[in-house]
């Protein structure tokens, strides 16, 4: 049957259906005759399991793990089952929280709002809620992938662009082999680093949002994360060969070095900070 006719069986949309195909997830035939896909009625069974899945938040990759048997169904959903049961008592007890303040005869307000009255033993309910406290310990994180980080790394490429130009030569370095230049371009390319950082935050960005989000729960803050190291690496890539045609520096390893001890350290800490540890 065609992609319509797919559609039609089991209720998704084309897009939703090209996923699970670019996914591996599933792998219709083809016709010999004009190369549009076949879908079989073992396909559409498939593409329904997938999507049945889907909708009780397992992961992708927990569902092609399961397609090549490296794994159990009932194991996959028990396993949902208890993260879902966490999630419930954690929303459940909040709720239970906003209701005996709304229940309150005054009008509750932040400036009088007395903690204790709520809370029994404070050092017990922030245990209980740990989670919460582990993602705040990292709001630097949240930081460095924030819109206010990429406006500061785009207008600095931007600064150092306008400032460096006039004192560089007609060409400058882009590339290297053995620690000597192989390629030239001209000088105006030095503008294309502020630029790379715009292309990245609006036309890279929503592809590696997407292939995040497949097994990812905090998509956005990492992809926001990769993002601005990206233009982050634009601006180092772009200082040194500044620094290069100055003969200040003459091995990019020094930057490459640099730009991944910061990755990596941020990495580390964040996930240091996550584990609960100070």
């Amino acid at each position: 049957m065609t992609i319509k006719e797919a559609e039609q069986m089991t209720g998704l949309t084309r897009s939703n259906i090209r996923f699970y195909e670019k996914e591996q997830l599933i792998s219709p035939d083809r016709n010999v005759k004009n190369g549009y896909r076949e879908y079989s009625e073992e396909d559409i069974q498939t593409i329904k399991k997938i999507a049945y899945l889907r909708t009780l938040g397992i992961s992708v990759e927990d569902i092609r793990r399961l397609s090549r048997r490296e794994l159990k169904l009932y194991d996959v959903v028990k396993a949902q089952s208890k993260n879902l049961e966490k999630q419930l008592a954690e929303l459940e007890n909040a709720k239970m929280m906003c209701e005996r303040m709304l229940s309150s005869a005054e009008i509750i307000d932040y400036e009088n709002l007395d903690v204790e009255r709520y809370v029994a033993d404070v050092k017990d309910y922030w245990s209980k809620n740990s989670n919460i406290f582990k993602l705040d310990s990292i709001s630097f994180f949240y930081m460095w992938g924030g819109i206010l980080t990429w406006g500061i790394l785009t207008i600095v490429c931007l600064l150092t662009a306008a400032v460096s130009f006039g004192d560089l030569p007609a060409e400058i370095p882009i590339q290297w082999s053995g620690g000597m230049v192989s390629s030239f371009v001209n000088k105006k390319f030095i503008f294309a680093f502020p630029a790379a950082c715009i292309i990245i935050k609006f036309i890279l960005r929503p592809f590696i949002w997407r292939w995040l989000r497949i097994n990812i729960v905090d998509s956005d803050l990492i992809t926001d994360y990769i993002t601005n190291y990206l233009c982050f690496a634009a601006l180092s890539v772009q200082i040194f060969i500044i620094l290069y045609v100055k003969g200040i520096i003459k091995y990019v390893t020094i930057i490459l070095f640099l730009d991944t001890a910061v990755l990596i350290g941020l990495l580390i800490i964040a996930m240091y900070r996550m584990a609960g540890k100070k």
